[in-house]
């Protein structure tokens, strides 16, 4: 019985695999294959191995209406992701401690009032958080494209559990050792939660390359372009045929990145949502 059920397991994985690789797969073949021949409907699911170069013009390529090379729209991207991911864990990382091991007036309402956060969506909080950003001269600045995305209210939360189960005796002990606030942080409690933070960074990176509708707002200058919005400058031609391998090559090397972090932090991330070491 046991071993018909893992044969169950298996082709229920393999379907969900195929489920979501093919589509995948479909672009990767588009992108060997000419824009006439994707565009008449005659898309092959073979790529054309002797084309495989698109893939080398493309990121050497500028993109359409700005000059930028596709290759630095990825290092924008990897940026802001970069910037997004890391700037979300040490705010969240701060504000859950604080919440948690700190006594202070109103402590709790400040925790609620980060938590109901959670419940306005961007597209509410985007013109005034646009206008906080114009006001402080921020608009088509890197500072601007990735400052207002780091707050999180979820990231808290989950530190904040993670805190919380921290044992009274281990903050007494590493008090009459003489640990201080900063090193109680980073000897106790960063350590514990290095599981957390490295699945809420995978999560976080993948969040920020992602990101289209801000970085439309907010960056119209050609060097703050991201991937995704070279992208979709590329489909948008002006009534002229939309160049599909091009794009279809531009959106498979956008997804190498993400991929290359989840595939690098796998252990860390499946060890982050499955397991609750303390």
């Amino acid at each position: 019985m046991g071993k018909r059920v893992d044969w169950l397991a298996h082709a229920v994985l393999g379907v969900g695999v195929l489920f979501f690789a093919f589509p995948v797969w479909l672009v990767f073949a588009g992108a060997t294959q000419t824009a006439g021949a994707i565009s008449r409907g005659d898309l092959s699911l073979l790529p054309n191995f002797h084309r495989i170069g698109t893939f080398v013009s493309v990121l050497r390529a500028p993109g359409v209406g700005t000059g930028t090379p596709v290759w630095h729209l990825l290092m924008v991207s990897a940026g802001m992701a970069l910037a997004i991911a890391l700037g979300k864990i040490v705010i969240s990382l701060a504000s859950a401690y604080a919440v948690v091991f700190f006594r202070f007036p109103f402590r709790m309402t400040v925790f609620w009032t980060i938590f109901i956060t959670l419940m306005l969506p961007v597209e509410v909080r985007i013109i005034p958080t646009y206008a906080v950003m114009s006001d402080f001269h921020l608009i088509n600045t890197f500072t601007g494209l990735t400052l207002p995305l780091m707050a999180s209210a979820t990231a808290t939360l989950l530190f904040r559990q993670v805190f919380l189960v921290v044992p009274d005796a281990l903050v007494e002990a590493a008090r009459m050792d003489g640990a201080g606030p900063f090193r109680f942080l980073k000897d106790i409690l960063i350590p514990i939660s290095s599981a957390n933070v490295a699945a809420l960074f995978v999560i976080l990176f993948v969040y920020g390359w992602n990101q289209y509708l801000w970085p439309l707002l907010v960056a119209t200058e050609p060097g703050l372009d991201t991937i995704v919005i070279g992208i979709v400058q590329l489909i948008n031609t002006g009534g002229m045929m939309t160049p599909w391998n091009r794009v279809m090559a531009m959106a498979v090397l956008s997804i190498v990145p993400p991929v290359a972090v989840v595939i690098a932090m796998q252990r860390w991330f499946v060890k982050g949502l499955t397991e609750s070491e303390r």
